[in-house]
């Protein structure tokens, strides 16, 4: 299959999710996305980077029916709330806790959380009470650590994951979501460069629902970014929740196949919460495998 077998229980339980994803958004009927070039080498450290995709990467998505889903509407409220810059303390407020609060409560409404919930309460992971399976969400998902030591907290798995943070000004950190992607270049932040793949064989399709890709953002270059494309932020939070509970160690890696996809899913651990997590497309439509 891959040069590294699948993970068939965590496969069997992605897939369950992935068919409970109603609110995964049809690509060429929702949104329309144009790959163009493929992208080259970039030097570590470098912000240089040729671009091979002259048009954005989102040629359409479909806004209104991102608001009318309830889950996607509150995540959309959270992508407002977060300083990108690491080493600047967060300040929340009110208000915004109780958003962190109201994202949980609705992806929790969703079957996908519901199934992935229940999976973790068989593997004795996560607690049966859901609102303490709640709190454990926000721990992992909100709870604000120190990324940067020279500052205070200014960083939690939410923010690196989905919304993306800048090191010292020099390095992009996270951004791993298609929504904050298709928005941050529609207001001119981010620039696609064009898609990563290993060879010809290995080109991605436009209704490929996970890519690699390569981009600049407010200037500063990420070589290689993995992100699911169109799928529900109760997907994401659910896959990468499982994830970073199965395992203890700092860096978990896995392969699975979802769909037509072969993956391997990365989580990095940051004490009780996310540090990182992001997947990288391995190929797809059985091709090279």
């Amino acid at each position: 299959m891959s040069s590294r077998q699948a993970n068939r229980e965590l496969t069997e339980v992605l897939n369950q999710l992935w068919h409970l994803d109603t609110n995964r958004l049809k690509p060429g009927t929702d949104y329309r996305i144009s790959l163009q070039g493929k992208a080259g080498y970039v030097a570590p450290g470098s912000n240089q980077a040729r671009d091979r995709a002259h048009a954005p990467l989102f040629g359409y998505v479909n806004e209104e029916k991102l608001h009318n889903i309830e889950t996607f509407a509150h995540f959309i409220n959270l992508l407002d709330n977060y300083e990108t810059s690491t080493g600047v303390s967060e300040t929340v407020t009110s208000e915004e806790l109780q958003e962190n609060r109201l994202f949980i409560d609705a992806i929790m409404e969703t079957e996908v959380m519901k199934c992935a919930h229940t999976y973790l309460v068989k593997k004795d992971q996560s607690p049966a009470d859901p609102g303490q399976f709640k709190r454990q969400l926000y721990d992992i998902w909100f709870r604000l650590y120190h990324r940067d030591r020279r500052g205070g907290e200014d960083s939690c798995g939410f923010e690196h994951v989905f919304v993306g943070e800048t090191k010292h000004g020099q390095e992009i950190m996270g951004l791993h979501n298609w929504v904050q992607f298709y928005l941050q270049e529609k207001h001119g932040h981010v620039d696609y460069k064009g898609y990563k793949a290993r060879d010809n064989k290995d080109s991605p399709d436009e209704d490929d629902h996970v890519l690699n890709l390569q981009f600049s953002w407010k200037g500063l270059v990420k070589p290689i970014g993995g992100s699911f494309i169109g799928v529900s932020p109760e997907f994401e939070v659910a896959l990468f929740t499982i994830i970073f509970l199965m395992s203890t160690e700092k860096m978990t890696s896995v392969v699975v196949k979802v769909d037509e996809y072969v993956l391997e899913l990365v989580v990095y651990r940051h004490g009780r919460s996310i540090g990182t997590s992001y997947p990288k497309l391995l190929s797809s439509n059985n091709r090279d495998l």
